[in-house]
């Protein structure tokens, strides 16, 4: 029997069929293709390299590779059998060493490097050419350039970055501390929370994972349980990982130094959409100046809410581990809005169907579901994108919570577009989500913070799948890192939008529209403290920047030191003494100075949504323009410069700030 996993061009994957064998024996089969691949660029003369032989060959190898791995990645996070989820687990372990193999192949590089230098590359096309220069960029950046010496270096240096930075995550995720408190201390809490933290002799065990420690801040009525707990959460880790970020940043120094960087910084923003670290520096401070306005109104809003509830009016400073719990005393008090009563609006199914509406609308699409589809789960959908009556992409909904599935929302890409001889491959992806269920009580209905969550995660999707690009390395979200969730930004604000919410948001019992002061209270609640969390977004970032482009490791300065001055010169809450709140921020090890791309990206986003504010949202000519110009381009053109096309003009950052109020 076929293998399920090795599938011919647009054929269906047949999940009823995989068993724990299909999956290592696929990955095997892949791996072994792929060698026989790469040695047939090896072979070639290099007077005879093509782009076709060479170049396309490569983009074929990876594609081959992608289709599987990506389905099997998948599976490691959905598929309900135990055996088959951790053999797909292990799969890909071996897959990514595989591809870091490839990533390091000597013969590979001078493959390419060889056809380069040919007549026939001087005059690719714009979007052959830039896939040549990246891919010979990512060769360098990997020590191709170097001598073979200087590259054993960088060898060394890169495990033992590899090494500190899983000890650095897994002293965050292992470490344990938590606070007893009083029956004092947790009032405030709902009796549910009460009951689940309650220890024998009736005190109550506050730990630091979110469930626990963020109702806390949020909800006890006790300063000094929140101030101590507060410490606590920004001590995680303090015990180890204060020596081996150390260790971290002298290495990521070490390493941008030997391949010809001044700092690290440069490294990683050399092939990103910012291209230098002084183009960082620019967007954080600029941004900086016009958001602490808006931030300085949040928190004189949340001074006068405390001098209420203290009853004192001589009361100037709101502490870091007081700010939650004044803040939803804020919500409830002036904004009244009630989640719990606005969630009624927003059943599951009319949110998709309303989602549905609005994507088909946009991007003149039309979504058809497939009644008995061969899924890895009985509560799986599957859908056809069509384009005048001809499928075009291919997508999953796995929307609700089960055992030991994938705990957040998240779009999995599965087979990437690409041009096949005549025709495209068609792009496959999924959306996993996590929504609540209906029982026989009630329907399932979702917070707007989830219905949020849709609109962004499909905004992927749909970059995902609507891409029409010759190469898979160029598909979909292929892009620069820090332009990948401007499609999904983007795409949040139809979830915000009176016009677009109209579609769907009906009372799950009368059918009643969501009424418009309940709406106006949903868009006054959106942008309260809107100016302090974007100023929090701005000192995380910057301090990434710092370590990675202002910062000597081997100095007199701590990096507690840094994060002490940056954050008394940034945010208006101060510094809480004698903690060391860079032990514990992961996005440290993952982002490493590409922390900025988050609010990057959001700028643009809010930037190319003005357009559809001054066209009307609903706009087809407006979606269409996006969907050819920016969707369909995968990164296939540079990313600013589809954003200056769309845009028609420079982009800003006023529309951003609009956003959040100011």
């Amino acid at each position: 029997m076929q293998n399920p996993f090795l599938i011919e061009k647009n054929q269906e994957i047949n999940f009823n069929a995989i068993t724990k064998e299909n999956v290592a024996e696929a990955k095997n089969m892949i791996i072994e293709k792929a060698k026989d691949d790469l040695r047939s660029i090896y072979i070639i003369e290099s007077d005879k390299r093509t782009f076709t032989n060479t170049m396309l060959a490569l983009d074929n190898m990876y594609n081959s590779l992608v289709k599987v791995n990506e389905v099997i990645s998948l599976l490691a996070y959905v598929h309900p059998v135990d055996d088959i989820r951790n053999e797909c687990l292990s799969s890909i372990t071996e897959l990514g060493k595989y591809f870091n193999e490839i990533a390091l192949s000597e013969e590979l590089y001078k493959a390419v490097k060889e056809y380069s230098k040919s007549a026939e590359a001087e005059k690719l096309a714009k979007h052959r050419k830039k896939y040549l220069k990246e891919t010979i960029e990512e060769f360098e950046r990997n020590g191709f350039a170097l001598s073979k010496g200087k590259r054993a270096e960088l060898k060394t240096i890169q495990d033992k970055l590899s090494d500190l930075g899983i000890q650095f995550e897994s002293n965050i995720s292992t470490y344990q501390d938590f606070l007893l408190v009083t029956e004092e201390q947790i009032n405030g809490l709902p009796d549910d929370y009460k009951k689940e933290h309650r220890t024998e002799d009736g005190k109550y065990k506050i730990t630091l994972e979110y469930p626990s420690y963020v109702p806390f801040l949020k909800y006890s009525t006790s300063d000094e349980a929140r101030q101590e707990l507060a410490k606590k959460y920004k001590n995680k880790a303090a015990d180890k990982n204060l020596e081996i970020l150390k260790q971290i940043l002298v290495e990521r120094e070490k390493m941008a130094h030997l391949l010809g960087f001044k700092t690290y910084a440069e490294y990683r923003t050399e092939n990103r959409m910012a291209k230098n670290p002084q183009n960082v520096w620019k967007f954080e401070n600029e941004l900086k100046e016009k958001v602490r306005k808006k931030a300085e109104i949040d928190y004189s809003e949340l001074l006068e809410v405390k001098r209420n509830y203290k009853n004192d009016r001589s009361i100037t400073t709101i502490e870091s581990w007081e700010a939650a719990f004044y803040d939803n005393i804020l919500l409830e008090q002036k904004y009244k809005l009630d989640n719990q009563k606005l969630k009624e609006y927003f059943e599951v199914n009319k949110v998709i169907n309303g989602l549905f509406q609005i994507t088909q609308h946009l991007y003149g699409l039309k979504f058809e579901e497939t009644k008995t589809p061969n899924v890895w789960h009985e509560e799986v959908r599957f859908f056809n994108v069509k384009e005048n009556e001809k499928v075009i992409a291919q997508f999953y909904l796995d929307l609700y919570p089960r055992k030991n599935k994938y705990g957040h929302a998240a779009m999995f890409g599965m087979i990437p577009g690409k041009q096949l001889e005549n025709e495209c491959q068609l792009p496959t992806a999924s959306l996993v989500c996590n929504f609540p269920k209906a029982n026989e009580n009630m329907p399932a209905l979702l917070l707007h913070d989830d219905v949020v969550t849709f609109f962004h995660e499909f905004g992927h999707l749909m970059h995902d799948l609507l891409t029409r690009t010759e190469l898979s390395a160029q598909a979909g979200t292929n892009v620069a890192r820090d332009f990948v969730e401007m499609p999904s930004q983007i795409f949040e604000n139809w979830a915000w939008d009176y016009d677009a919410l109209k579609l769907f948001a009906k009372h799950y019992k009368s059918n009643e529209i969501l009424p418009h002061d309940l709406y106006e209270k949903m868009i006054a609640s959106r942008n309260v403290g809107s100016g302090l969390h974007t100023l929090q977004q701005i000192f995380y970032g910057t301090l990434d920047m710092i370590f990675h482009d202002r910062y000597n490791p081997n100095g007199p300065e701590s990096t507690t030191d840094i994060v002490k001055k940056l954050q008394n010169e940034i945010l208006l809450y101060k510094f809480q003494e004698d903690t060391h709140f860079e032990a514990g921020f992961g996005h440290l090890s993952g982002y490493a100075a590409g922390y900025y791309s988050y609010l990057w990206a959001k700028v643009f986003s809010e930037d190319m949504f003005s357009v559809f504010i001054q066209n009307g949202v609903m706009d087809k000519t407006t979606g269409l323009r996006l969907r050819s110009i920016v969707l369909e381009k995968g990164s296939s053109v540079d990313e600013l410069d589809m954003v200056k096309e769309f845009l028609g003009r420079e982009p800003s950052q006023d529309a951003f700030l609009k956003s959040i109020g100011l």
